[in-house]
């Protein structure tokens, strides 16, 4: 959501936002999936649809929420200063890309979100009091490496195909191997400890394609999203739930919730059958093809319920920040920079030394490389002469 509305918010926007989401929004949200008495839960004796929602580390929860709020903000703020339009209005041929402060700061960035993740997904275990749990950690760690690794490549890869048909040169853009990477991180997140390894390839590979689908459409759209935060977190939060109701492994999923044996798993095992085995290797349950979906159908429930519930919530608040004046800096501050403007001095001090210190530098440097010769050196000349 932040770096969302980056270089056109108000301070003051940042701090009443962040008290709805945290007060109002979020709270509903994780009671409804995460909550035993909550009407989604797929920890409910009697959960909806037959088995409930499965978010397992946020996907929807998380990402999506805070994805679908950005999105919002990011309309009824406006785009930056010059970004889609010029000074009269007019709209550009070509939208204006700002250039990033710094991309070593950005790969250094994305490579602690990448390890901070490892908390995030294997830590939503909660414990590791048994075998069971320790299989669930575990294969959190696998899936997440997977998905990470495969969205980056396939993000970066692609982009490249389609500058290249473009333009007829190869180019390889460094933001979106670190975006398609995190894109991959949201879009396991839901499913990290019920999808098989394979899976989690695949659903790194639709996560980069997902990612760049949507930075283009917000283009399309004249939305202005200054980090590309929407993409990664509202359309992969969205990919990440539904790829739940697709993937969703029968004995990894009675690993992963308990009592989890409810009898609808990833629609492509309902629809070739599943069988589910202790460890032991013995057969505790089957069933042939079925078909049924209700996993999937959950999790599309929760995507809707999500989105619906953030939307009723969060557009009448922005639309009252944007009236109150306490949404957006104006026109002059925006120019001048934030940190300016808002916070008492730049990040950085980029300005160049006087051009009048930097002479006398350069003359003094000059005087001390003259070869000046000592007193004894001066006296042995003048008694030759």
């Amino acid at each position: 959501m932040a770096g969302t509305v980056a270089e056109r918010c108000k301070f003051e926007a940042y701090l009443c936002y962040s008290l709805m989401l945290t007060g109002f929004v979020y709270p509903v949200v994780v009671y409804s999936i995460w909550s035993s008495s909550g009407f989604l839960t797929a920890f409910n004796n009697d959960p909806a649809l037959g088995c409930g929602m499965h978010d397992f580390a946020g996907s929807g929860v998380v990402h999506m929420t805070g994805g679908i709020t950005a999105l919002i903000a990011a309309k009824i703020l406006g785009p930056r200063i010059g970004r889609f339009y010029d000074a009269d209005g007019n709209e550009l041929p070509e939208p204006h890309t700002f250039p990033p402060h710094s991309v070593a700061l950005q790969v250094l960035g994305t490579f602690i979100l990448w390890v901070g993740w490892y908390g995030f997904n294997p830590g939503s275990t909660l414990a590791i009091d048994s075998s069971a749990s320790g299989d669930v950690a575990a294969l959190c760690a696998v899936t997440t490496t997977l998905s990470a690794a495969t969205g980056s490549v396939t993000a970066m890869f692609t982009d490249m195909f389609m500058y290249r048909r473009k333009t007829g040169e190869t180019a390889y853009d460094l933001t979106m191997c670190m975006n398609g990477a995190l894109s991959g991180l949201v879009g396991i997140t839901a499913g990290c400890s019920m999808v098989e390894p394979w899976a989690a390839f695949v659903i790194g590979i639709v996560s980069g394609w997902t990612y760049i689908f949507w930075s283009n459409l917000l283009v399309k759209l004249r939305v202005d999203d200054a980090v590309d935060a929407i993409p990664v977190h509202f359309g992969n939060g969205i990919w990440g739930c539904i790829a739940v109701g697709l993937f969703a492994e029968p004995s990894r999923v009675v690993n992963a919730y308990s009592g989890g044996g409810h009898g609808h798993y990833g629609w492509f095992y309902e629809w070739s059958g599943w069988t589910i085995t202790d460890a032991d290797g013995n057969v505790v349950a089957e069933q042939g093809p079925s078909g049924d979906g209700y996993l999937l159908a959950a999790q599309i429930c929760g995507v809707l319920w999500i989105i619906g519930w953030v939307s009723v919530i969060m557009i009448p608040y922005f639309h009252l920040l944007n009236i109150l004046g306490l949404f957006r800096v104006d026109a002059l501050e925006e120019e001048v920079g934030l940190d300016i403007s808002h916070h008492k001095g730049a990040a950085y001090n980029l300005e160049a030394a006087p051009a009048e210190a930097v002479e006398k530098q350069e003359i003094s440097r000059s005087q001390r490389k003259l070869d000046v010769p000592k007193d004894d050196e001066v006296e042995v000349a003048e008694d030759t002469a």
